[in-house]
């Protein structure tokens, strides 16, 4: 699909990989429409961060995916859709699941229904590696079984499994990608990276942590919405459920060490117990094969390997150690 001409909503456009996302499709010449989270301060996120140039091609609307009047409204009149917003914080889904169950699994029915009322011509969901849980072998395919280790993750395949539903029942051409560990600039210290990050960056250099062990599959952020165009405008995906990693594994410790070298600093490291996961919900392992991607969206990670990683923590850090930047978070606790 040619997706010039065509009208693009993106849910979750005021979030982290949402705004790069909605600034990297205008960036493109696209028609975009912006599904923000209202507030009665009228922000839209890290949107009101971006450039004049941007902010003048945004078309935003405010609502909540929960709401499906607001949604259907939304909708109108869109070709596409890339359906981002979720509440992905894993801690928060220990204490609140059922804030999960409301916005990523009816927030989704609602999307959907809308779709395939209007004729969406593409809808694209999004999915999460969380929805693995530990690797039973790696690299992990598409074909892994699903494990809901959290709250989180147990939503997130609910979302996953309506999508394609909606996909076998109604034929609502529907893609579902899967990222693995995206990072970059923008994202929520919950987030291993940036609260290494900005504790360093305040000057911490006992730095507060959960469990080192667990390995990830980092993927920078440019890398992710490259991932999330390829698949709205490849005929091949739809249907499919498609990973969107690195395919390079690495431990938590292993990164903490890298993001101290790059930054020349020395810490030391306190496990801080309100930072680790409850023993039976830790993923301990993750790492993708990224085959699908390659063969169904000619889709390659530009940031892969550890040259790639050295090069998007560069960047990342660079963009948190901008003290405007680092206004915005509060290194000191803990942000579940």
């Amino acid at each position: 699909m040619n997706l010039q001409g065509k009208k693009i909503l993106v849910t979750g456009a005021d979030g982290f990989i949402g705004s790069h996302l909605t600034e990297e499709l205008i960036r493109r010449g696209h028609d975009v429409r912006a599904f923000v989270f209202y507030n009665s301060f009228g922000h839209w996120g890290w949107l009101d961060e971006s450039a004049d140039e941007i902010k003048r091609e945004l078309d935003v609307f405010a609502g909540d995916i929960r709401d499906p009047h607001g949604v259907r409204t939304a909708m109108s009149g869109c070709d596409v859709v890339l359906h981002l917003a979720a509440l992905i914080g894993i801690p928060y889904s220990y204490h609140s699941p059922d804030s999960y169950v409301d916005t990523n699994i009816r927030g989704t029915l609602n999307l959907l229904q809308a779709a395939r009322d209007l004729g969406v011509e593409k809808f694209v969901h999004t999915s999460t590696s969380e929805v693995y849980g530990t690797a039973q072998f790696v690299p992990i395919t598409e074909d892994h079984p699903l494990q809901g280790q959290s709250p989180y993750s147990a939503t997130k395949i609910g979302a996953d499994q309506i999508a394609f539903s909606f996909y076998n029942s109604f034929e609502t051409p529907v893609s579902i990608v899967r990222p693995f560990n995206t990072y970059g600039p923008r994202q929520s210290a919950r987030a291993v990276i940036p609260t290494v990050i900005t504790q360093i960056a305040n000057g911490n250099n006992n730095i507060k942590l959960g469990s080192l062990s667990p390995t990830r599959d980092f993927n920078y952020v440019a890398d992710t919405v490259n991932g999330f165009i390829a698949a709205a405008s490849a005929e091949k995906s739809l249907g499919e459920i498609i990973n969107l990693g690195s395919h390079f594994e690495i431990s938590i410790g292993d990164t903490v060490a890298l993001i101290a070298e790059l930054m020349k600093q020395e810490i030391t490291i306190e496990t801080d117990e309100q930072r680790t996961r409850p023993k039976n919900s830790e993923v301990e392992r993750l790492y993708a094969d990224n085959r699908k991607a390659k063969a169904l969206l000619d889709w390659s990670p530009q940031y892969a390997g550890v040259d790639g990683l050295r090069n998007g923590l560069t960047k990342t850090i660079e963009w948190f150690s901008n003290p405007k930047n680092l206004r915005s978070y509060k290194s000191h606790i803990y942000n579940t």
